[in-house]
């Protein structure tokens, strides 16, 4: 008797659903479809990984930069570090994860890592180049640097600053063609500022970028001494 009253229920909701209007069947549909997605989901985070030795997280990190997959490498890290907070592995895991990062272009992310190394793993030595590749990092990221004038002032001050900090640094060559790079830049978007003006009639805003032309541009003493290396300075 129970099993014949059963059957009758189930038969009565199959007919049901075929008399349902074709709109709430695509509505069930979807509902069991969000819920079974979302188990998914949750089955997923289940077999996230954790407890992995650090020569694991290592090994797993370079897979997934090898996959180009900088995000998974980015949380990868994060477990290693809060698992592992004193292995040996993290310093060169922060430099590797911070070059694959710029190689993408994403050079927020590559500072970031930089950041963490001079902070929590850098001695003398690997915190001057740390910062050097801070440097090369903001100088990569515009490619047009007339575009990005804020950019392009910061990198000035930080070069000058990493000068005047390592005066006998072996990156010091590459520095100050940066430097001058960087001038270089300052000086075409200052003229192509005051062309801009002239060409609107502001010939009061024009004079004040031709004065800074003036007081820092290429040609004076000012500019060349300090910034240009020993091979591009003029003969005396």
């Amino acid at each position: 008797m129970t099993k014949d009253l059963i059957f009758k229920l189930k038969a009565c909701r199959i007919i049901a659903f075929d008399f349902l209007e074709p709109a709430m069947k695509y509505t069930f549909i979807l509902i069991f479809a969000l819920i079974f997605s979302a188990c998914s989901t949750f089955s997923k985070k289940d077999d996230a990984l954790f407890n992995l030795t650090p020569s694991e997280w290592f090994a797993q990190i370079l897979s997934d930069i090898r996959d180009k997959n900088l995000d998974n490498a980015d949380e990868h890290y994060i477990s290693f570090a809060s698992e592992h907070i004193n292995s040996d592995y993290l310093p060169q895991t922060v430099l590797i994860l911070s070059a694959a990062h710029t190689a993408e272009e994403r050079y927020t992310m590559a500072n970031f890592y930089l950041d963490e190394y001079i902070k929590r793993f850098g001695d003398t030595q690997g915190i001057e180049y740390a910062k050097f590749l801070k440097i090369k990092a903001n100088f990569d990221s515009f490619a047009k640097p007339n575009r990005n004038q804020t950019l392009m002032l910061k990198s000035i001050d930080e070069v000058s600053d990493f000068l005047a900090q390592y005066p006998n640094s072996q990156y010091r060559p590459l520095i100050e063609t940066m430097l001058a790079k960087l001038h270089l830049a300052q000086t075409y978007l200052h003229e192509e500022i005051a062309s801009l003006y002239e060409r609107k009639g502001r010939e009061d805003s024009a004079q004040i970028y031709r004065d800074r032309l003036e007081q820092g541009g290429i040609g004076t003493d000012d500019f060349v001494r300090p910034t240009l290396p020993w091979y591009m300075r003029p003969f005396e």
